[in-house]
């Protein structure tokens, strides 16, 4: 495996294209939108000389991997000679199965095809597909580039082939991968959505501030990030969206999204990318 292409400049599309760049792969970062893919190919050179200049990153690596790395706006163009596609598009069925059958159409017969996915059924999407054995779920956390873990999800139809390429490449990655079986969720959403929905109802009740709430897990538990900041970084729009899929697909009312968590998204405070959510981050920065 030599040649990644990422689907999608946004957050988690950049943060994957940054890594495999420096992990040695040829990578091609797709969007098309292509100020979305402007944007994306600046906030990864930033972010590398960010690192440069903290000491985490040599000068030289990150002219090797910025020279690994291409923007294309064609989705055929960018799909053509790849070994692997990430798509991480946003968690909408609909979008992704549309557009994995276009990466099929366009990209080699025997490239391996991978969502990005924090929640939406693996199967579900590789039905969609001609060869669902080809397919796996990637799920990486963000900021990518630190962040150790990734989930390696398989769909009942992924081949175990495609299962340990899928490990082999987080592990390429720096990466330290689990190995899930395709259920709503998986394991870190269905962990971690329960814990923030359940902040945001302690928050709706009085029992702590925002602030103090984090502070809990963080002290208490030893949690690097409190459940109502990772929240904010996430995007209140995303844990809603997962918070309903959840609820939806399991039927547990524990994952039932909590009032404040719908009301502050309809006024727009939708975390740290929109400068408001449960923290000011207007104010912080």
């Amino acid at each position: 495996m030599r040649r990644i292409t990422v689907i999608g400049a946004g957050t988690m599309g950049h943060g994957i294209a940054h890594v495999a760049c420096l992990a040695g792969y040829d990578t091609i970062l797709q969007d098309a939108r292509v100020p979305a893919l402007e944007s994306g190919l600046t906030r990864i050179r930033s972010s590398m000389e960010k690192g440069v200049s903290l000491g985490k990153l040599e000068l030289e690596s990150m002219e090797e991997g910025l020279r690994r790395l291409r923007g294309v706006a064609d989705l055929a163009e960018a799909v053509e000679n790849a070994d692997l596609v990430v798509e991480a598009i946003p968690e909408s069925m609909e979008l992704k199965t549309g557009l994995l059958q276009a990466i099929e159409a366009a990209a080699p017969r025997d490239a391996i095809l991978a969502s990005n996915t924090s929640s939406l059924s693996i199967d579900a999407l590789g039905s969609a597909l001609e060869s669902p054995e080809r397919f796996l779920g990637l799920h990486f956390f963000n900021p990518v580039h630190i962040m150790a873990l990734v989930e390696v999800v398989h769909g009942p139809r992924t081949s175990v082939v495609v299962r340990e390429q899928g490990l082999e490449f987080a592990r390429s990655l720096g990466k330290e991968p689990i190995l899930v079986k395709d259920s709503p969720g998986f394991a870190s959403s269905r962990l971690g959505v329960v814990l923030g929905l359940e902040a945001m109802r302690m928050l709706e009740e009085g029992v702590a501030s925002a602030a103090d709430i984090d502070r809990a897990m963080e002290l208490g538990y030893r949690h690097p990030m409190g459940p109502l900041r990772l929240t904010d970084l996430v995007g209140l729009d995303v844990r809603l969206g997962i918070a309903r899929y959840l609820h939806e697909t399991l039927g547990a009312e524990h994952f039932r999204p909590p009032a404040i968590l719908q009301r502050l998204v309809d006024q727009g405070r939708l975390g740290r990318k929109s400068g408001r959510g449960f923290y000011d981050w207007e104010e912080s920065t």
